[in-house]
């Protein structure tokens, strides 16, 4: 608990109790859209609408503790790994599995910083293998 509090505080933004839950919410889920964690809070915040944690979730993304994942239901899912990382994700189950393959990103980076690009400076690789997961 007090690391989540922490990696609010460094982020910038006041750690108050909806935003420690809605994070460790985010910590076991992995990955997951504002339904999702409302539906995960149920129980220890039953008046937690989705737009306020909505709001928490883009707050965020804004301050670094999150990313957006998109879907193919046009739903917004949220990724708790902030880091540079491939996903399997399946649009039957609108799942986002996170696959960890350094190889691949490097191998991704180093294209993308050969073609000596004037007019794009690359920050961070994002890969979704889109399929069937069993």
């Amino acid at each position: 608990m007090e690391t989540i509090k922490e990696k609010i505080h460094q982020s910038g933004l006041k750690a108050t109790p909806q935003r420690i839950a809605i994070y460790s919410a985010m910590q076991r889920l992995g990955h997951a859209s504002a339904d999702m964690i409302t539906e995960e809070l149920n129980g220890i915040f039953p008046s937690l609408t989705i737009a306020t944690v909505y709001n928490v979730l883009e707050s965020f993304v804004g301050s670094g503790l999150l990313v957006r994942r998109y879907s193919s239901n046009n739903k917004m899912y949220f990724d708790v790994n902030t880091y540079s990382h491939a996903h399997f994700y399946d649009p039957e189950s609108n799942r986002h599995v996170d696959y960890e393959d350094q190889e691949l990103v490097k191998l991704v980076t180093d294209y993308v910083n050969s073609r000596g690009l004037t007019d794009f400076k690359l920050d961070s690789v994002d890969i979704q293998l889109i399929g069937t997961l069993a």
